[in-house]
């Protein structure tokens, strides 16, 4: 489940194959095939450390109840970051289906989400997950379906997997995870491959609105080597993951219904969103004075707003594009005002998210998302067009 679709699958495969008599329960089902390796052999854990390695029985497997993997409280979460400079923005988007995967002659209905990663704005990588939870509490991986993109093309398919065609599904969280414990979400040696140990329970971390208690710190052991650094907590799952040698971390920015906030979306970010459009019209008809004024009440507006308790990486997105839009219209260029003020749109509508529904949220990111592909059109920029035709298909994916 590790969101790194830049590695390559050459690399990926030849580190797997030194974890071939690692896996358990693999069907064989698959028609891959993989070269000999010269690779290392990657330092897993102890068996007897593994707590993944009772098949699990699923008697009401979309009934998740685990506060640590949340995946069905949870409609919809934001992530944002970094990676090498590039800034990294995550969806997850809990969908309205579920998915019947058949392995070992059992048929088991997981529950299905999208996750959709961006880079620099621009379309990463399109994933569907499928999850279920066992009658002892733990939940499984189940497989997903990756579309891994480069300049707005389609690339590979690299991270898709399926159990009962693939391997076995993995372990993804403990019913009662202990330090020392080890599981493996992903468990097909030469194509996905992660294990996981625990390394402290029972943490407080700071969470978008106030501290979070009961997190717990992981690492996982990637099949090309390399280690993650992992934080979930109760009420919102993956909250923090760390990537040192890629230069990657990434943070939960929001998540709802655990985030939402009672009553309708308050008059000041009211004021932020009518403003940044008031601001566009005058720049398209060259009405500096009008712009620079209006700029001025969405300042005024934001500052009130943040008067209250703001999700921090959210109040950091919300100021930086504010500064850009000023920018903007401070050299009374209207095509670069334009620009600016879809991704203060965007700051806006994240910030929405905790007073208005998901879907009606994603029906305005659409909107923005098709005013950000008329603008690409306009200026020829073919990869942003492309990356924006995608985003838009799989916003539309997700709209009941």
């Amino acid at each position: 489940m590790s969101r790194r679709p830049t590695i390559l699958l050459a690399s990926a495969l030849a580190a797997g194959l030194a974890l071939g008599a690692c896996a358990e329960g693999s069907t064989g089902g698959s028609e891959r095939s993989t070269p000999a390796s010269t690779e290392p052999t990657l330092v897993t854990a102890p068996r007897e450390a593994r707590v993944d390695l009772a098949r699990p029985t699923f008697s009401n497997p979309t009934e998740i109840t685990n506060p640590l993997f949340p995946i069905t409280e949870l409609t919809q979460v934001l992530q944002l970051g970094e990676e090498a400079g590039a800034a990294l923005r995550f969806e997850v988007t809990l969908l309205p289906e579920t998915k019947v995967v058949e392995w070992k002659g059992e048929r088991v209905e997981t529950v299905v989400s999208q996750f959709v990663g961006y880079s620099d704005g621009q379309i990463l990588e399109v994933a569907v997950d499928f999850f279920a939870q066992a009658d002892d509490g733990s939940v499984w991986y189940f497989g997903e379906d990756v579309d891994n993109y480069k300049k707005g093309v389609l690339d590979n398919h690299e991270g898709t997997w399926l159990a009962g065609k693939d391997g076995p599904p993995g372990m993804i969280m403990p019913a009662d995870p202990q330090v020392g414990d080890v599981y493996r979400p992903e468990n097909v040696p030469g194509f996905v491959f992660e294990e996981v140990t625990v390394k402290s329970v029972g943490e407080t971390v700071a969470g978008p609105t106030g501290p979070v208690d009961g997190a717990i710190i992981i690492q996982e052991l990637l099949m090309d080597g390399l280690l993650e650094d992992k934080t979930f907590t109760p009420g919102y799952g993956e909250f923090h993951f760390a990537v040192p040698e890629e230069k990657e971390l990434v943070d939960l920015a929001l998540a709802v219904p655990t985030d939402s906030r009672g009553g309708p979306v308050p008059a000041e970010l009211s004021a932020v969103s009518t403003g940044v459009e008031a601001i566009v019209s005058a720049a398209s008809s060259e009405d500096w004075s009008t712009a620079d004024a209006t700029l001025a009440t969405v300042t005024e507006a934001w500052a009130a707003y943040q008067e209250g308790d703001v999700p921090e990486l959210l109040a950091a997105e919300m100021e930086a594009t504010i500064a850009a839009l000023a920018d903007a219209v401070g050299s009374q260029d209207a095509a670069a005002t334009r620009q600016a003020a879809i991704p203060a749109s965007h700051a806006s509508l994240d910030l929405q998210l905790q007073y208005r529904a998901p879907a009606d949220v994603d029906g305005d990111r659409l909107g923005l998302w098709e005013a950000q592909l008329a603008l690409d059109s306009e200026s020829a920029d073919k990869v942003a067009v492309r990356s924006d035709r995608v985003i838009i298909e799989t916003i539309q994916a997700r709209l009941p």
